[in-house]
């Protein structure tokens, strides 16, 4: 999934990610950073996620530009 970082403490590690089709909110994971490159999220942040057993965002990572889908880029190689 993909979606924009909505909001993110960073003193409990609390935040809210909204993905870009339905505009659905999920709550960020304990673990969410874990393995990424992430130390810090800020509002606005574009991210790729999958969600935790709870329905919890996690497994953040940056996307490509294919990933986010910005127009000029397709995953097919040129």
């Amino acid at each position: 999934m993909q979606g924009v970082i909505k909001a993110f403490d960073p003193d409990s590690g609390l935040g809210l990610v909204i993905t870009d089709t339905d505009l659905t909110e999920y709550e960020l994971a304990d673990n969410a950073l874990e393995g990424s490159i992430f130390r810090m999220l800020r509002q606005g942040q574009r991210v790729v996620f999958t969600l935790d057993a709870e329905g919890r965002a996690t497994s953040l990572r940056l996307g490509s530009e294919s990933d986010m889908g910005t127009p000029g880029y397709d995953s097919a190689p040129n």
